[in-house]
Parts: structure tokens; C-alpha cells; sequence
């Protein structure tokens, strides 16, 4: 306030300086200016006077006090009917043009007198003419030389200067001591106690409003200290995450178990609740919860889970913010996901065979099978039996790798296991006229042997199970800069792009059909991936529909051997 104060004075005193300044040039000058002009024709009715009295001769007696004048003494020209210079008090008239076409001089001629002024080119100075014709035919002219206002101002420019700044300064002097003088009883005012000061009577009703607002303040603080005790006492002590946030998304509280679930601080208070988590997903929960009121979403941090439940809250009507619950769900979750895949897989498999087994069973128990057919259905008995039996030692397999239970391992050729590998499944190859075939290296790997045989054996198995009849099964051994490669490649019916990325999901299967028909459990390609995690080798896969797929185990440094 002082500096808009000070501001307002000074500028209204050096506009006034200015101004006083341009007036008091401008009517100075015309006055000197008028005062001239009459002066001039008074000369010029003289001078007229004495040359028709004197001719030449008059004009020559006052030719030499004005050669030594300055340039702003008055000039005679003396200029005859045809234009031709008689004489001239500066310049001799055999020197001077001809003077016919000058204005003021056509005018004298026609009306018996005239008066002009002309400017120099840079507008500096200006000459003014003032002509009369003789009664002889002549014309007899005076001109002076005159400043402009802008000369002039030029000319007394440091003067001018001078007394802007001194008045500037004196200007400033006084407007910084009077804006002080203003606003010193307004910096001497007690908020505190707005009815003690002693201020201007135009403030008395702000500082009783002051007054009366203090103390509804005062009361209404202390009733916030104490709910806000209270409710920290209660989020303190819970298990559960508990935040807080305005309309804008800003975080206004975090207990202790949200700051360790989102991994803050207590200084997060007071920032964006996105720069504490940017998961995309629980932002949008809150957006959802602003707009219809509640949204609930899952999602997992520190390896935990969590259920976010988020509601609006909302003050007379309008939306105030939100409230972020986190539930800790882990246990849960992995129950329920557990008794999901249990059920929905393993009573899916076993639901099969078991009705294959029982509709056998009751048809040879009450007779209605014909003595030669009983053959069939005791087959049908043990295939289905065998099935149940291959899938439950899958099952303990895959529980045994989850644990991470097996035996110690030991250097493995992996060409000659995967030699064992194909010479079992040779028989059931040839049934279908597919072509196996073994390449590559004698490669040790430090692994377990049951497991990476059974690894072989389970690729080729798939290979055979999903190839075409006259096809062919490819199994290479290779090392690498990176490590040892064991690829199996088929000329089988190839898995679709959307499967491509569950096929190692337990109990997964692209052809259900087929693969009860050839005898699958669906935990293959499962035990597979399981047994490569363990020895920490990387799976491939590459597959084109119709011309078959190629599954590559990708075995560290550290694992290779030559022999």
C-alpha cells in the first residue's frame, strides 16, 4: 500500500512539473514570437520609407552594421519588378538568383504585401518573411531567422533537466514521507486485539468485525483440536489403510498402515495422491468413487494384496472429497484362487474317467454286456483307471516342483537323455508313421536327471500328440554364446496366437477333444515350465498354424559342460 501510495504522488507531481514546463514554453513563445512578427513589419514600414527616399543608397548606409550581426538579425532584400536583386544587407545582389518565383514575393507584387515562413530541413529554425511593393514597382522584403519550440527546447534542455530531476527528487522526498505518514497508524494496528487501537474512526467497524471473527475462531479451533485428536487416536491404532483426500485428489490424511502399504511418509500430507502411487488403476478407482460414489479394486503391493474400497463424501450436497480403505486379502485371495483352480480343474479332469469307469462298472455288473464285449469294457476300466492314476502322479509332480523338493543334481549329457527320450516314444511315433530325429552336441548341464528327462519326454510326447500323420519331430542340442539350447520342433497342426501365452497354464488345453483323445491331463506343458524354472533355463515358443511349433529351453553359463 505505501509503495502504490508513493507511486500515485510522485507520478501526480512529475505530471504536473511536465505540464507546468510545456505550457509556461508554449505561451512564452508565442508571446516573443507575436512580439517579433510586429516588430518586423514595423522595420519593414521604416526601411520602406527610406529607400523610396533614398534608393540604394539608403540601403548601403545600413548594409554594414548588419554584415556583422548574427544570424538572427533582420535581412533587407530590395528586388525589382522583374525579379532581379537590387541589393541584399548579407549577400551581394550579383551573387543572389533571381527572385521572381518566390511566394511572398508574387504575392507583394499582386497585392501590395505579404508574409510567410519556411523551415529548415531539420525543422530547427524557420525564417519569417514579411514583403511590401515601393510605389516604384519594387519590392523591398525583411526576413529574420526565429528558433523553434523544439530548438529551443534543445537549447535548454540541460536547464530543463536540471529542474525535472530536482523536482523529481524533491517530488519523491515528499511523497515517500507522506505515504509513511499514511500508512504508519495501519502498521501500528493489533490484530489481536482489533478493539485496543487507537486508527483512523473510518476503520472502527472492520476492527469490531476483526474482533467478533477472532473469537468464533478461537471457538471453533478448539473444537477442531479436539475431534482431530480423536480421530487420530482411532486411525493410529487400525490395522486397516486409511486415506483421505479433497475434491481435488490432494492427500488430507494417511494413517500408519496406508503410509507403510504405499510406502510415504507423513510429509505426503498436503500432495496429489498420485505422486504417492501412480498405479493407473486405483486413481481411476477414485475418479469412478467422485463421480458415482463408491468403487472398490484390487491390487497388490509389498507382494501383499489388497482390496481398495473407496467412497464419496459429501458436505450439504456437494462433493468434498474421498475415502480410501485398504484391506489386507492376501490369505483370502490365495484361498479363493486355490479352491477356484482345485475345483474347477482337477474335479474337471478326474469327473471324466471316473463316469468312463463307473458306466463300465454298471453295465457289467448287471449283465448287460455280452460275454465277447466284456473284454472291451475291462479296457475301457483300465485305460480310464490308468488316466486317473497318470494324472494324480502329475499332480503330486507339480506340488513336489511348487515346494521345491528334489534331488541333488548332478552333471546330465543332454543329448544322450534326450536320445532315452525318443527311443521311449519311437514305438508310439511310428504308429502314426511320424519321423523322429536327434542332432547336436554332447552338452553337460549341473541339473536333476529325472526331471530333465522327464522335461524331454514331455515335449516330445506333445510334439507326437499334436502333429499330423507322415510328420516329423525334431530335436536338436546346441550351445551358444549365452548358454546351452534344447529345441523341439514339430510339423504338427501349431497352437493360435491367443493361446500361445497359456499353454503352460496347468490343466490348459487349445483341443480339448484331442487331448482326452490321446490321452492328456493338460499338466504337461505345466510341468514342463515348472522343471525349467527350476534348473532357471528360459522356454521359447514360436508356433504357425498348420506348419507346427518350435519349443526351445534356453540353459545358462553357469549350467553348461562340454564333454
Amino acid at each position: 500500500m505505501t509503495k502504490k501510495i508513493f507511486r500515485s504522488i510522485l507520478l501526480a507531481a512529475v505530471s504536473v512539473l511536465l505540464a507546468s514546463l510545456v505550457i509556461i514554453m508554449g505561451c512564452l513563445y508565442d508571446y516573443y514570437r507575436n512580439v517579433q512578427e510586429k516588430q518586423l513589419r514595423d522595420e519593414l514600414r521604416l526601411a520602406s520609407y527610406g529607400v523610396e527616399a533614398g534608393g540604394s543608397g539608403y540601403l548601403e548606409q545600413l548594409a554594414s552594421p548588419y554584415r556583422f550581426a548574427s544570424v538572427a538579425d533582420c535581412r533587407l532584400t530590395w528586388i525589382a519588378a522583374d525579379g532581379k536583386v537590387l541589393f541584399d544587407t548579407h549577400v551581394p545582389a550579383a551573387e543572389m538568383e533571381n527572385h521572381a518565383d518566390r511566394a511572398e514575393v508574387r504575392e507583394a507584387m499582386a497585392e501590395g504585401e505579404s508574409g510567410g515562413v519556411r523551415y529548415s530541413e531539420t525543422l530547427t529554425e524557420r525564417t519569417l518573411y514579411y514583403a511590401q511593393r515601393l510605389t516604384d514597382g519594387t519590392v523591398l522584403r525583411i526576413s529574420i531567422s526565429q528558433l523553434t519550440v523544439f530548438a529551443l527546447a534543445m537549447g535548454m534542455l540541460q536547464p530543463i533537466l536540471l529542474t525535472a530531476i530536482i523536482a523529481a527528487i524533491l517530488s519523491a522526498l515528499l511523497a515517500h514521507r507522506m505515504a509513511k505518514s499514511i500508512v504508519a497508524p495501519l502498521n501500528r494496528l493489533d490484530l489481536d486485539r482489533p478493539l485496543e487501537n487507537d486508527a483512523y474512526e473510518e476503520l472502527s467497524p472492520l476492527l469490531g468485525r476483526i474482533h467478533q471473527q477472532h473469537r468464533q475462531i478461537e471457538a471453533q479451533l478448539r473444537e477442531l483440536g479436539r475431534k482431530t485428536e480423536e480421530f487420530e487416536q482411532i486411525t493410529e491404532n487400525m490395522g486397516e489403510g486409511l486415506v483421505l483426500l479433497d475434491g481435488k485428489g490432494v492427500v488430507l490424511s494417511i494413517n500408519p498402515a496406508a503410509r507403510t502399504i504405499f510406502h510415504a511418509d507423513s510429509a505426503c500430507v498436503g500432495q496429489e495422491f498420485l505422486v504417492i502411487d501412480r498405479d493407473h488403476t486405483i486413481n481411476l478407482a477414485v475418479q469412478t468413487a467422485l463421480e458415482r460414489g463408491h468403487s472398490e479394486v484390487r491390487a497388490v503391493r509389498n507382494d501383499r494384496e489388497y482390496q481398495f474400497d473407496i467412497s464419496r463424501i459429501t458436505v450439504d450436497g456437494l462433493t468434498a472429497g474421498t475415502v480410501l480403505l485398504a484391506f489386507d486379502v492376501t490369505e483370502q485371495a490365495a484361498a479363493e484362487r486355490s479352491r477356484r483352480e482345485f475345483t474347477a480343474n482337477v474335479s474337471h479332469e478326474l469327473k471324466t474317467p471316473l463316469q468312463s469307469i463307473m458306466g463300465s462298472a454298471e453295465l457289467l455288473e448287471n449283465g448287460l454286456v455280452k460275454q465277447e464285449d466284456v473284454p472291451q469294457f475291462v479296457g475301457v476300466i483300465r485305460t480310464e483307471a490308468a488316466r486317473l492314476v497318470t494324472l494324480m502322479e502329475d499332480i503330486i509332480h507339480l506340488s513336489q516342483l511348487d515346494e521345491g523338493t528334489a534331488p541333488e543334481k548332478e552333471q546330465v549329457n543332454l543329448l544322450e537323455l534326450a536320445d532315452s527320450a525318443v527311443s521311449a516314444l519311437r514305438e508310439r511315433a511310428e504308429e502314426r508313421h511320424i519321423g523322429l530325429s536327434v542332432s547336436g552336441e554332447n552338452l553337460m548341464v549341473d541339473g536333476v536327471r529325472n526331471f530333465l528327462y522327464e522335461m524331454f519326454y514331455n515335449l516330445i510326447d506333445n510334439a507326437i500328440k499334436y502333429n499330423i500323420d507322415g510328420g516329423r519331430v525334431e530335436l536338436s542340442v546346441s550351445a551358444g554364446d549365452t548358454g546351452i539350447t534344447v529345441s523341439v520342433k514339430d510339423t504338427g497342426i501349431g497352437i493360435p496366437p491367443e493361446y500361445q501365452a497359456r499353454v503352460f497354464e496347468r490343466f490348459f488345453r487349445v483341443d480339448k477333444s484331442r487331448s482326452k483323445a490321446s490321452g492328456g491331463t493338460g499338466l504337461g506343458l505345466s510341468i514342463v515350465k515348472h522343471i525349467a524354472q527350476y534348473h532357471h533355463a528360459d522356454l521359447d515358443l514360436h508356433s504357425t498354424i498348420g506348419e507346427g511349433t518350435d519349443i526351445s529351453v534356453a540353459f545358462p553359463n553357469e549350467h553348461q559342460m562340454s564333454k
